[in-house]
């Protein structure tokens, strides 16, 4: 029988897996693989100069296609640097396949070079277990057939993440006969999603058609299960408000008639109008999040003693976490929308019209629009983040991929910048890393290589690593890194000012108290990649328009604006301001206080004190 290296053999398998892409950094151990790679003719491989960098930018492309991406690293720093971007996506559900090449197996315990083994011998990749579905050690390579198609099932199917595969370095360089890869040319690569319960599907309906302030808030899972037009299609039957979290932006066009905008510390007052006074709320595909809950403030955002709450989700572990439910379901969601339209219809077969609901919507937004409508024109110097994000919303098009940072970039952009294409906007919500943006735009401009694909980062978030404008050249990725300079890290360093006076070890400053910045376009020249370093606000639009120009040429871009430090209005609270300064009105998580007839916590006394 033919006998193939087992790294030409696992190229092949992704090749039939329909793998374009292994994002990665080189180690000694993984350079049988590499040898394999530069063979395929259908894989390519995304040399990266971080395995943070790697892993982020494997999220990003998989977050684009929907799919499994491929992350490669080598054991100790490459498996510990490369845990941030296989953490991120965890949180966020993204699946990914994650290869880490481990010490000889044969020298297991004998603490060679760069072995992790402080706890037992060959533990390396319990670094990962925490944040990864499931980790294989690869202890004889008669199992890896087996164990490759179960760690893609795994990462795709239920709610997604990322799975690992660690390969003892000598196991890339045996020998084995093909016949034992024949399983895997017969395995579907598809598998089926559970659908609603009909009693739960009838219930439901029957709940919401009789509901006088019925609610939809749907998370990042409608996105996940490419559910939008079924969200959609419920809502306008029932005529039924759409409220959102981080996650969800995008889940709905945020200028649908019937889409109220983001809830939480970040979300807006009008939203927090229709989620409190809901006599049920269908949570569709999201655990009711701290940001996205007020830190689960009783009538802040969210009331269970006014609400029933209904709940599906594909994870049955989420089903309850934050709020007690009448109705919990675990379903994929484009199936059990589907479901629940087709029992209302029998319910109730003209729909439902809501009398002023539409026109009170869109007075709100409206009215949310006009108060920003200064500030977003404003010519000053620093530039108001605002004032960035029209521009940049003026100059690109509507289905433009966005990865955003974390910051303005994140949290004013959730909040103030219009989505009207799903699965366009990609923020990282559950770690919240600082960096993500700048390296998950990468991934998502070879997944949508016909997209626009930008990245909205503050000069915190890119300074971790750009290394990513090494790769971008090197691998011809032609995107856009927005660089929202505020010489800070921002957000905390307003968080701080507001509980603390100061702002310590937030801002950046040489020794002798000079405000400091790299000039990062200098550095993406630097780098081989074409820059723009804007000197007022008039010069931001018309570089952005450049780098568009840039992009369709096949060629990266970077523009860099310096920014003013402005907070990001909070219409919710947050328990973190609670904590650091804490007063009568709330305790151990609680309000346990009123004002004038309304819940009021320090968060919202600053936020309008400020004013």
């Amino acid at each position: 029988m033919a006998k193939k290296l087992v790294a030409d053999l696992m190229v092949e398998y992704l090749e039939r897996r329909d793998v374009k892409y292994v994002f990665g950094l080189c180690g000694h151990t993984v350079i049988g693989m590499l040898d394999a790679l530069s063979r395929s003719k259908k894989v390519k491989y995304i040399s990266n100069r971080h395995e943070a960098v790697a892993s982020t930018a494997a999220d990003g492309y998989a977050r684009v296609t929907g799919k499994a991406s491929v992350a490669m690293c080598h054991l100790g720093p490459g498996i510990t640097n490369v845990l941030t971007g296989v953490a991120n996506a965890a949180f966020d559900s993204i699946p990914m396949v994650v290869i880490a090449g481990d010490v000889p197996s044969y020298y297991f315990g004998k603490h060679p070079h760069q072995e992790v083994n402080m706890h037992g011998d060959a533990t390396q990749y319990k670094v990962l277990e925490p944040v990864c579905k499931r980790c294989w050690r690869v202890d004889d390579v008669e199992s890896l057939p087996d164990i490759m198609d179960k760690a893609f099932r795994l990462a795709e199917s239920g709610r997604p993440g990322p799975v690992l595969i660690d390969m003892p370095m000598d196991m890339f360089a045996r020998e084995v006969e093909e016949d034992l890869w024949e399983r895997t040319k017969h395995d579907s690569h598809f598998t089926y999603k559970p659908a609603l319960d009909p009693a739960a599907a009838k219930a439901i309906a029957k709940k919401l058609v009789e509901a006088k302030n019925p609610v939809l808030h749907a998370g990042g899972g409608i996105l996940l299960a490419k559910a939008s037009d079924e969200l959609a299609a419920l809502a306008e039957f029932l005529d039924i408000p759409v409220s959102r979290t981080l996650m969800g932006q995008g889940c709905l066009s945020d200028k649908h008639p019937l889409m109220v905008g983001q809830t939480g510390f970040w979300g807006l007052e009008t939203t927090h109008e229709f989620t409190l006074k809901a006599d049920v709320i269908l949570g569709l595909g999201t655990r009711f999040a701290e940001a996205d809950s007020s830190s689960w403030y009783q009538g802040v955002t969210f009331d269970p003693t006014v609400t029933t709450f209904l709940q599906i989700d594909i994870d049955p572990t989420e089903i309850g976490r934050n709020y007690p439910v009448e109705i919990g379901a675990v379903a994929d969601l484009k199936l059990a929308l589907a479901q629940i339209l087709e029992e209302a219809k029998k319910i109730c077969p003209n729909g439902i019209k809501r009398e002023g609901l539409r026109e009170k919507i869109a007075k709100a937004k409206e009215e949310f629009k006009k108060s920003n409508e200064a500030i977003s024109n404003d010519d000053r110097f620093p530039m108001t983040p605002q004032r960035i994000l029209k521009d940049v919303k003026a100059t690109i098009p509507e289905d433009a991929h966005i990865f955003t940072d974390v910051g303005w970039n994140k949290n004013g952009v959730a909040q103030q910048f219009d989505i009207t294409v799903p699965g366009t906007i990609h923020h990282s919500s559950g770690l919240a890393t600082m960096g993500f943006g700048a390296s998950a735009v990468l991934g998502g401009k070879l997944a949508a290589p016909d997209k626009i694909c930008l990245t909205l980062t503050g000069d915190g978030g890119f300074g971790v690593n750009p290394t990513c404008l090494a790769t971008a050249v090197e691998q011809g990725i032609a995107c856009t890194w927005v660089v929202m300079n505020n010489c800070a890290f921002g957000t905390i360093a307003g968080l701080e000012n507001a509980n603390y006076g100061t702002k310590f070890g937030t801002t950046f400053q040489t020794p002798d108290g000079q405000t400091y910045s790299p000039n990062w376009a200098d550095v993406a020249k630097a780098y081989g990649v074409d820059a723009i370093r804007v000197n007022s606000a008039a010069e931001f639009k018309p570089a952005m328009e450049k780098a568009v120009a840039a992009n369709k040429a096949g060629k990266p871009f970077l523009v860099e604006a310096i920014m003013e430090n402005i907070v990001v209005p909070t219409p919710g609270c947050w328990n973190i301001n609670d904590i650091y300064s804490p007063n009568e009105l709330v305790a151990e998580g609680k309000l346990v206080k009123k004002e004038n007839g309304k819940y009021v916590t320090p968060s919202h006394a600053k936020s309008h004190k400020a004013k």
